[in-house]
């Protein structure tokens, strides 16, 4: 399975802070935005990885991430020239899907909870179909929103309905087959002149081939698009890593513990920034993982 990291987007509900920089690369408490969903995608196994952004921002994320050699990924760069939808990444991807399946997240999505990383593995191996993660809001006329029935087979998405007909929202994490480009490919814009990932899960759905994975209690899924949201995902992390002493989205402590790097490439590159609790931190996990 590949992966592509949508991290577009003018931010323009975050300005003055996204004026001249990405979203993307905002801090989330001790580390860049954009390590939260490439973790998501690492953690399911996933090494193949395409960052889609704005023009004028990819050479920042490439001075951060280069080739992904470093954490034992590939990593890929493509333009997303205006904002015209998240379903046009998997246009922009094609050739980097390059017939696979294929596993789409937000490049502001934060995802956080026990046995995650199981849970990714169990539904990106032999995707048939789609799947989409469901989480338990509050005000659910705010997102999309999916119906399920017993078996978590989908029965329904709505858009921001008036009355939801469930409190799970559609999170942004996407799981697809390999049809997924012709979809996308296939779609016309809406009425805001956007290619909608809402229109290629109603495709899905229409065939009978979408499943939602409820999240369910004790996971966290955070949306870092406001000023108000951001804060509250860095304090989130923050309370989380001081309290247990682990680190969350840390991408080199993954790709030692999925077994991307050894532990001395673990222990290196947090020597790198031995100046730093993250460095320390990363010497720390490197060094136990030997004994």
């Amino acid at each position: 399975m590949k992966g592509i990291v949508l991290a577009g987007g003018s931010g323009t509900r975050l300005h003055p802070l996204t004026r001249a920089v990405s979203k993307q690369l905002l801090p989330v408490y001790d580390k860049p935005m954009i390590y939260y969903p490439l973790s998501v995608l690492m953690l399911g196994g996933i090494r193949d990885i395409l960052i889609v952004s704005n023009p004028e921002h990819l050479s920042l994320f490439q001075a951060l991430l280069g080739d992904g050699s470093k954490l034992g990924l590939s990593l890929e760069y493509a333009e997303q020239q205006e904002a015209n939808g998240i379903a046009e990444a998997l246009i922009i991807g094609a050739d980097h899907i390059d017939g696979d399946a294929v596993a789409l997240v937000l490049g502001d999505n934060i995802f956080h909870g026990p046995g995650f990383s199981r849970l990714l593995h169990q539904h990106t191996q032999n995707i048939d179909g789609c799947v989409l993660f469901g989480y338990a809001v509050r005000d659910p006329e705010r997102y999309g929103v999916g119906e399920v029935d017993t078996d978590g087979k989908l029965l329904s998405i709505e858009e921001k309905p008036a009355h939801p007909r469930s409190d799970l929202a559609i999170t942004g994490l996407y799981l697809y087959d390999n049809d997924a480009v012709d979809i996308a490919k296939n779609l016309r814009p809406s009425a805001r002149g956007e290619l909608e990932i809402t229109d290629v899960n109603r495709v899905y759905l229409e065939r009978g081939d979408a499943r939602l994975v409820n999240l369910g209690r004790g996971f966290a899924w955070l949306d870092t698009g406001t000023h108000d949201s951001l804060l509250q995902a860095g304090q989130y992390v923050q309370v989380l890593e001081q309290r247990q002493g682990v680190r969350i989205a840390c991408l080199e402590e993954i790709a030692f513990r999925m077994g991307f790097i050894d532990a001395d490439a673990c222990y290196a590159l947090g020597a790198q920034l031995n100046k730093t609790g993250y460095g320390q931190y990363l010497m720390d996990v490197a060094a136990r993982g030997t004994r």
